[in-house]
């Protein structure tokens, strides 16, 4: 791995940028060597993630504040293809002309967690390229919020008034994660009622840390609450830096990460070679025609 190009990410070189999310991302050879070197330049930046409407919103406002900002959307795409929607290049057309702020759109290539297989090593890279502020836009409701959050210092979740379903929704989990609470349409009907459920969910619990996710109420078209918004998520930051458990959480962060590297790595591995690739295609083909069942189909590959 070249030291010249990690010394242009330090720099904030964005072609060095781009180019090395595309080797974490295309899983290149030296990927792992360069992500050696990125780790001990991290910690410095504030991630943000979530599935959130107001991405484009909260990074023109931390624009305004001189900060360079770093968004990863991660799009849904097909399992089968793996071809990302870029529907989040085309909302945020305007901040992409900002040199000061640097966007990728990476695809879940059917992920189940709803999170690009790179997309932490992504946010490293940024972190270490000297961006303030970085967020992460997600896919989903649900699963993709409570994945994000192991890789986010704040997970912001938003609703949107008359949306019941959404906040029957957070009951599976993502109260546990989320940080920030918003409604967004707030000029819309039935604002109160989702602020008074959201209330009610969040009365059921007590969290671990003992924070109490504040509910923010925004209207992005017109860039109402944004500044109260940015302001809830640095509180939430705080927070966790002085909570008595923010060490493990770290270590639980660590752990996971360490597991989803352990996970790939030995699946990698396994499919290395041209006899397992041709044996894979043989077992997938007796599965699909219930010859055999994909659990003894297992137990042969790992018996190799």
């Amino acid at each position: 791995m070249s030291s010249r190009l990690i010394d242009r990410i330090t720099a904030g070189d964005t072609t060095a940028v781009a180019r090395a999310i595309s080797k974490v991302e295309g899983g290149a050879s030296d990927s792992s060597d360069l992500m050696k070197q990125i780790f001990s330049r991290t910690g410095r930046a504030l991630i943000v993630g979530g599935k959130s409407s107001l991405v484009d919103k909260l990074a023109a406002f931390y624009r305004k504040q001189g900060e360079r900002v770093g968004i990863i959307a991660v799009d849904p795409s097909s399992p089968f293809s793996g071809g990302a929607i870029l529907g989040d290049r085309i909302r945020m057309q305007t901040l992409s002309l900002d040199k000061g702020v640097f966007i990728r759109s990476m695809a879940t290539r059917g992920q189940l967690g709803g999170l690009a297989r790179a997309t932490v090593e992504a946010v490293a890279i940024l972190d270490a390229a000297g961006y303030e502020k970085i967020l992460v836009e997600t896919v989903g409701v649900g699963q993709d919020e409570i994945e994000i959050a192991k890789a986010a210092d704040v997970c912001v979740v938003v609703l949107v008034p008359g949306m019941g379903d959404d906040v029957q929704t957070m009951k599976a989990g993502i109260m546990e994660i989320g940080d920030v609470l918003v409604i967004n349409k707030a000029d819309r009907d039935g604002v109160l009622r989702t602020e008074k459920e959201l209330e009610g969910l969040l009365s059921l619990g007590v969290r671990t840390d003992q924070w109490q996710p504040p509910i923010v109420k925004t209207v992005a078209i017109e860039n109402r609450g944004i500044e109260e918004l940015a302001d809830a998520i640095d509180r939430a930051r705080e927070s966790q830096k002085s909570a008595p458990d923010s060490n493990e959480r770290r270590q639980a962060i660590a752990r996971w990460r360490i597991l989803e590297l352990l996970r790939e790595r030995l699946l990698s591995e396994a499919l290395h070679s041209d006899s397992t690739s041709e044996k894979l295609d043989r077992l997938a083909a007796e599965v699909a025609n219930k010859k055999r069942d994909p659990y003894s189909a297992i137990e042969e590959l790992i018996a190799k």
